[in-house]
């Protein structure tokens, strides 16, 4: 259902907006901690070892446990009312964009719209324009999941008011070209690996075994993830660390914090003191909110469009008028 189908289209751009939002909103509540997780782990200059003393996290139970102790319970949805203005506005002009987009090159294109380099250049294209949109409260999801004790934003106001004033407009937008750049491979394979997947589950599994159709639309959501989360990680550390430039009085109390020129900038310094591996740092807890994140991004998407047809079908309209 991902995508425009001329056989069996029920579900308008519309609709395919209000599914792709909700589908952000219910998955961003559940992956939140693993969000925190790892913006923690890429802004670390230190390395991700217990063998380094200065690092304040080594890894994922340890990180768990000293955010825990430190933060308390509500330190894992840290930045989470802009984090779903993101997911909720994310979802909806992504998914509204990939359908409208499928559509386009079904009617003007000779194309097929089910084949899966479409799905890879019309899901890059959807995840830019959403990326667009929702840019500035990306900026302040990660300022809010960066701050450590006493917190320098209290709460959402403030943090627009202050960066405005003393930032300026274009600090909302910090860190948008390597986001620009890893958003098109990263969001088109989710869709090209998604495609591909469901296609070999059709070729795969029996026609008696095809009852489970939700979860295998988690299974190769998840497994989509993971592979694309792999192959466009080190622009997404790049990116987290470019958004918290101007924000290093708030991250003392986590390390050593350093001052990036720009995108290649910021790529030689991790490179020079980090080695390839600063390139990586986060990458755990990054593929298993990957994993769970695009899982039920497409699991709730799936299941809201077909919810949606269910309500417009034949048998639900004679069930209302009975």
């Amino acid at each position: 259902m991902v995508g425009y189908d001329p056989e069996a289209k029920c579900v308008s751009t519309a609709e395919a907006a209000a599914a792709g939002s909700e589908s952000g909103l219910v998955t961003r509540v559940l992956v939140s901690p693993l969000d925190v997780l790892k913006i923690r782990f890429q802004l670390q200059i230190e390395q991700l070892s217990s063998k380094n003393p200065a690092a304040k996290y080594h890894g994922i139970l340890q990180a768990v446990q000293r955010i825990f102790q430190e933060e308390g319970l509500t330190a894992f949805w840290k930045g989470h009312v802009p984090a779903q203005f993101l997911s909720v506005g994310f979802g909806a002009v992504q998914f509204m964009t990939f359908e409208s987009l499928t559509e386009l090159v079904h009617n003007v294109t000779s194309f097929n719209t089910r084949d899966s380099f479409v799905h890879l250049v019309c899901g890059g294209l959807a995840a830019c324009t959403a990326t667009v949109a929702v840019q500035p409260v990306d900026t302040l999801r990660t300022r809010f999941a960066a701050q450590g004790e006493p917190k320098v934003y209290p709460n959402l106001r403030h943090a627009v008011v202050t960066m405005y004033q003393t930032e300026g407009p274009r600090t909302f937008y910090r860190g948008l070209t390597p986001t620009l750049v890893a958003i098109f491979p990263y969001a088109g394979l989710q869709f090209f690996f998604y495609n591909i997947l469901q296609q070999f589950s059709k070729w795969a599994i029996p026609a008696e075994g095809k009852n489970g159709g939700n979860i295998k639309n988690l299974v190769c959501g998840s497994c989509a993830g993971v592979v694309s989360k792999t192959l466009t990680y080190p622009l997404d550390v790049v990116k987290k660390r470019l958004q918290v430039g101007g924000f290093e009085h708030g991250r003392a109390a986590f390390g050593q914090v350093r001052t990036y020129g720009g995108f290649l900038d910021c790529m030689r310094q991790i490179m020079q003191e980090e080695g390839p591996g600063g390139f990586f740092k986060g990458l755990s807890p990054s593929l298993l909110k990957a994993a769970f994140s695009t899982g039920l991004i497409f699991f709730w998407y799936e299941l809201f469009c077909s919810l949606l047809c269910a309500l417009k079908s034949p048998e639900s309209t004679r069930r209302k008028e009975g």
